[in-house]
């Protein structure tokens, strides 16, 4: 059978990537679109000829899995309704706006034990998999550095909470996640900078790896470089993630996971990664909001 997906949400990241992959996807129905903005539904929902829920219980109703794009501070409050009612669910990332709240998911969700899959859209990436399956090994890695300088932030529109804390809270968690893939588990991180300008990263990874990350926002719309290098006795790799997040991305996204809910079991990508990424970066904000 087919998997009918519902999407909650309907701002940026839902109307220029999620809609479009969920409407084209072969494994996948896109069954209806629900949103706080009532009229925001309507419009996507048409665009798209599916139903608009009036209700985020309606949307449940009409849909055997959740792909969501809220806010972080939200999405731990309705992903647990989902979890309750036993849907699976696709989460953006951050999973919440604080470690409370992705604690509070993450438990939901084991306690319903259905599938969780995170929105990690570098990771995603054909060009990511290759470096992480075929490069990375190769090198032996000792250490890696990675960044990002985006000009997102100063796009019209942009959510206040992606301006205030969007450098760490959003294009962090896609670096540390691939620097935590490639040399190990973080286990202690130092932090530098400012929320909304530059920040600095000094990352320890589990068996004596260790890496360093740097985010810059321009404040100049259209202007984004995004790569990690890792260096060892083999050597070094590097990939340049500046453009791996695409419509191809996205199609394998939807598609790992609706294999995973046929299948019934969450991808390593999934709630309880998002905590551990969430531990990470909040740590992280925690010291650079302190001045440490």
């Amino acid at each position: 059978m087919t998997l009918r997906i519902g999407l909650a949400g309907t701002g940026r990241r839902a109307v220029e990537f999620h809609a479009p992959a969920l409407a084209a996807s072969p494994d996948a129905e896109f069954a209806a679109v629900w949103s706080r903005s009532t009229e925001s539904a309507k419009a996507l929902a048409q665009e798209y000829d599916v139903e608009a829920a009036r209700t985020f219980g309606e949307l449940l109703d009409k849909c055997d899995a959740v792909a969501f794009a809220l806010p972080p501070a939200v999405q731990p409050d309705f992903a647990s309704i989902a979890a309750k009612r036993h849907k699976p669910m696709l989460l953006e990332r951050p999973i919440a706006g604080d470690l409370a709240g992705a604690e509070e998911l993450a438990r939901a969700v084991e306690r319903a034990g259905v599938v969780s899959q995170v929105a990690l859209m570098w990771r995603y990436s054909e060009t990511v998999r290759l470096f992480l399956e075929q490069q990375v090994p190769g090198i032996h890695p000792a250490g890696g550095a990675g960044r990002v300088v985006s000009g997102s932030l100063a796009k019209p529109g942009v959510p206040p909470w992606r301006v205030r804390r969007g450098l760490l809270m959003d294009h962090g968690v896609d670096l540390v996640d691939l620097l935590d893939a490639a040399l190990g588990p973080v286990v202690g991180i130092h932090a530098r900078g400012e929320l909304e300008g530059w920040v600095g990263l000094q990352m320890d990874h589990q068996v004596g790896k260790y890496s360093e990350g740097t985010l810059y926002a321009t404040g100049q719309e259209g202007v984004h470089r995004a790569d990690v290098e890792v260096f060892g006795s083999g050597g070094a790799a590097e990939v340049d993630c500046s453009e791996v997040v695409d419509a191809d991305a996205f199609a394998t996204l939807y598609r790992e996971f609706a294999e995973a809910v046929q299948k019934g079991v969450s991808p390593d990508l999934d709630a309880a990664r998002g905590l551990h990424l969430q531990h990470v970066i909040e740590a992280a904000e925690t010291q650079v909001l302190a001045g440490d």
